[in-house]
């Protein structure tokens, strides 16, 4: 019996290597030239029949692939079936090469996408927030001694109930080079985003310590706002606050809601596995909470804005609720889904 170019005689070895290159090199070319395409620009820059013949053409690379190797056919073919196989898989099932795709597709769909997925968890970690709040701010109202209680001294950064009307005044209202407005507002930002990390990389513990950070948070807010109340400079201090804290809060009822999301699906695995249920819950939560960086940031510079050059309470509150409304409406607005997108996280 003749023997076909790849084909392999029983017992013996393969045809030799001219004659297997001659009988699939035109398939591996066109591979190569379908994939260097995709990888300088997309899937979309090839034409219906390419689409349809890439999942054909990497097959048969993986057939010629394995015969290379099974037959032992020269080295440097063997490695070039390699790299390609290898460039060709990243393509059909891998994630976009393109550092600029990978952004824009995590911006456009993946991180709005992740938060949507945690919004009982997003709404549970606001309420909490809230709770604590309004908890630290009948406290202090009621006896400033509290104030000492919840208040870290380093957090309080002067601004405590010993420090005079006009001292309280020029924290919110000072002028640029204030030197207790600087180290406050640079803690603050630390601060939170600290209690971000903490709150989600905490969550496996059962979701209780997240809880706890979030509620302790809120305390500290509340008595903060008491304080300035007290001092009738309480619209001022939420004007101030409202401006960066918005885009503070929210972030870190984010990252509250990404480890609670954790926490409990340590909690309740259901039929899985505890560390199987953590780490499928912990994909969209992770997703979610890298994107909180990106709100911190952003905050950050909302805060050097508000607390350098915008000096109106009223002004201060607009720019806090528009920040507040766009990123509810980037997170929560419904979107088309688009062919070749992963399937919607779990709700």
């Amino acid at each position: 019996m003749t023997a076909l170019p790849g084909d392999a005689l029983p017992g013996g070895p393969l045809v030799n290597a001219t004659r297997f290159r001659a009988a699939h090199e035109a398939d591996w070319a066109r591979l190569d030239a379908l994939i260097t395409r995709m990888e300088k620009r997309s899937v979309r820059a090839l034409s219906d029949d390419d689409v349809l013949a890439l999942p054909l053409l990497y097959r048969s690379a993986l057939s010629s692939l394995s015969v290379a190797r099974e037959t032992s056919l020269d080295r440097a073919l063997v490695t070039y079936l390699e790299q390609l196989c290898t460039r060709a898989y990243f393509q059909l099932y891998g994630v976009p090469t393109s550092l600029a795709g990978q952004l824009r597709r995590f911006f456009a769909r993946g991180w709005p996408l992740a938060v949507q997925a945690l919004w009982k968890e997003t709404l549970f970690c606001v309420l909490l927030l809230a709770v604590g709040a309004v908890a630290g701010f009948v406290l202090v109202s009621s006896d400033a001694a509290w104030f000492y209680s919840i208040m870290p001294e380093g957090m309080a950064g002067g601004r405590d109930p010993s420090a005079t009307t006009e001292a309280l005044r020029q924290t919110i209202y000072g002028q640029q080079n204030d030197a207790m407005l600087l180290p406050f507002a640079t803690f603050l930002f630390t601060h939170n985003s600290q209690i971000a990390l903490f709150a989600f990389a905490l969550g496996f513990a059962f979701a209780v310590p997240t809880l706890l950070l979030l509620v302790y948070n809120g305390l500290m807010l509340g008595a903060m706002l008491a304080l300035f109340a007290a001092r009738g400079l309480g619209i001022g201090m939420a004007g101030w606050l409202t401006i960066h804290g918005t885009t503070e809060l929210f972030a870190v009822a984010i990252a509250g809601a990404a480890g609670v999301r954790i926490g409990t699906a340590v909690a309740f695995p259901g039929r899985d596995a505890r560390i199987d249920a953590a780490v499928r819950a912990g994909r969209s939560a992770a997703v979610a909470m890298g994107g909180v960086i990106c709100m911190l940031m952003v905050a950050g510079l909302l805060e050097g804005v508000g607390r350098q050059t915008i000096q109106g309470d009223g002004a201060r509150f607009a720019i806090g609720i528009a920040a507040l409304l766009g990123w509810i409406a980037y997170f929560y607005l419904p979107r088309r889904s688009e062919d070749g997108d992963a399937p919607a996280l779990p709700r």
